[in-house]
């Protein structure tokens, strides 16, 4: 199994940009499906991008303004984020597994394996 810890939310501006780290342990993410999501109050969590050995996925809303990647030597995946709208408010899990990909139940309730969230606030 894998564990997977994020870091680098923040609070930055609109137009602003911000790079969301997520480093794994216990085994390599080359070998996992890697995605990000976001939550935000009151809503499912839903995802923004993916990447595995596939290549890259994301939602029509980011596309253009984000770029998921993984470093393997550091047995990483980033987010980077530009042009960051007020919109992209939210809560960023980053989550993985290998066998399919991570998502989230009809209940909510997620699976895969999940971090505990980065904060990510777009405003004035």
């Amino acid at each position: 199994a894998v564990h997977v810890v994020e870091s680098g939310g923040g609070s930055v501006q609109p137009g602003g940009s911000l790079k969301l780290s997520c480093v794994a342990s216990g085994d390599t993410v080359s070998a996992y499906c890697m995605m990000w999501f976001r939550q935000v109050p009151g809503q499912e969590r839903a995802k923004v991008a993916r990447i595995d050995s596939a290549g890259t996925e994301y939602i029509d809303a980011v596309k253009g303004r984000f770029t998921i990647s993984t470093d393997n030597t550091k047995n990483t995946l980033y987010l980077q984020m530009d042009n960051l709208r007020p919109d992209d408010t939210a809560m960023y899990y980053c989550a993985a597994d290998n066998w399919g990909c991570p998502g989230v139940n009809s209940d909510g309730s997620p699976y895969g394996y999940w971090g505990q969230g980065t904060q990510v606030t777009v405003a004035s």
